[in-house]
């Protein structure tokens, strides 16, 4: 059954919103009329972790959902071997082990935001079950229905042509790719940050070149990572669905107070009359700590549930506002459960365990940068090994991870 409920389908139209194609208004009209559509947003597995800035098409999808329309989760297991070009170079092709191990535990993260079951489950996908089919014919047709004048228009390639920096011919491909998905689906509506709004817009071309209809599109304002570059799979610096809500909290707290009332708008359920309320209070000179910790909160509390906010946001005074060494709180590790032994245990090996890295190059980074210690000594060797003992281990790694090996 569809339910048109204002305040939901008012939601949906205006939070974390950049634009709806054609217009906002004939989308109004389509979500009130009663009529099911079939909705999706699309990822490319070129990373193991979803971040907070994927939850907001995620949670766009969850209202859509509850109002009883078509939801489908969209794997881009095919679209990724391509790669979505990037602003300054080609993506490498990527290999299907690595499009596998990235998107292993993809389904879990998401369904902390979706519903999998239930009695409207949302539909998990792959594209590779259509276009892995298309034969030369057909991809072909696909590319007649464009021109290298409307591709020359994306603002990156543009970019790069202007630079002289080499534009790869896959890469061209790539939009008519995601487009297709889209008339493989046979959908109404699209969801994806603005960042993808190209490729979104040739979905909607497709659309009506080989369906005969209008799809919708939604793009969602984009939401920085902490160390303000926008989060990426691949660079792994959101703050990804997958980390500990200790972490989660830890990471919000990093941002800089002009991303507060951005974080609350995209990242949380606040109500904006009361994130206006915030943004006057601050106008007035009150100190945006205690705002930026009630959005910390928020965003923990999304994802993970109240319990856990309140036990992230309790651990993070404890560590890092009373400042006393002696009651910091060490998470104990068990070698066994990471599938580790004691033995010739090289440190870069257990944060690769401890998900402190999302690869070894990236632990040995950590490592060199000076941002590990074992029991207080500040270590810098990538070749360290854990010292066999008896005693206690306590590890720190970077501002947030404190780990107490026996």
């Amino acid at each position: 059954m569809i339910k048109t409920d204002k305040k939901l389908v008012e939601t949906f139209l205006s939070r974390g919103v950049e634009k709806i194609y054609p217009t906002r208004e004939k989308f109004r009209q389509k979500l009130l009329s009663g009529d099911k559509i079939k909705a999706y947003q699309g990822f490319d597995p070129t990373g193991p972790y979803l971040h907070v800035g994927h939850a907001i098409g995620i949670r766009a999808l969850r209202i859509l959902q509850k109002l009883g329309h078509q939801v489908i989760f969209l794997v881009g297991d095919y679209t990724a071997k391509v790669g979505d070009p990037d602003k300054t170079t080609a993506r490498k092709i990527m290999s299907d082990e690595e499009i596998e191990k990235n998107m292993e535990g993809w389904k879990k993260q998401a369904a902390q935001l979706i519903d999998f079951g239930g009695g409207n489950p949302v539909k998990f996908e792959r594209n590779s079950h259509w276009l892995s089919k298309l034969k030369l014919e057909d991809v072909i047709r696909l590319m007649s229905q464009t021109t290298l004048q409307k591709m020359s228009e994306r603002e990156l390639f543009r970019r790069r042509l202007k630079k002289g920096d080499p534009i790869q011919l896959q890469e061209l491909i790539y939009p008519l790719m995601q487009g297709y998905d889209g008339v493989a689906m046979d959908v109404d509506l699209e969801i994806g940050g603005a960042d993808q709004t190209f490729n979104m817009l040739m979905g909607r071309l497709l659309s009506r070149k080989y369906l005969g209809k209008e799809k919708f599109v939604r793009t969602n304002k984009m939401m920085d990572a902490p160390d303000r570059i926008t989060m990426s799979k691949t660079k792994g610096n959101g703050i990804n669905l997958s980390d500990s809500a200790k972490d989660m909290y830890g990471k919000a707290m990093s941002y800089p107070d002009q991303s507060i009332l951005a974080g609350f708008e995209l990242l949380t359920e606040v109500p904006i009359e009361k994130i206006e309320e915030m943004k006057r209070a601050m106008e007035k000179g009150e100190n945006p700590m205690q705002f930026k910790k009630a959005m910390a909160f928020e965003i923990v509390k999304l994802v993970k549930g109240e319990k856990e906010a309140r036990q992230a946001e309790q651990f993070f005074y404890k560590q890092f506002q009373k400042k006393d060494s002696a009651k910091l709180e060490y998470e104990k590790v068990d070698l066994k459960k990471l599938h580790l032994s004691s033995q010739d245990l090289f440190l870069v090996d257990l944060l690769l365990a401890l998900k402190a890295g999302s690869s070894k190059s990236d632990c040995r980074r950590l490592i060199q940068q000076g941002g590990v210690a074992v029991n207080g000594q500040k270590i810098t060797d990538f070749d360290f090994k854990i010292p066999n003992s008896k005693e206690e281990i306590l590890i720190k790694v970077g501002r947030r991870g404190f780990y107490k090996i026996n």
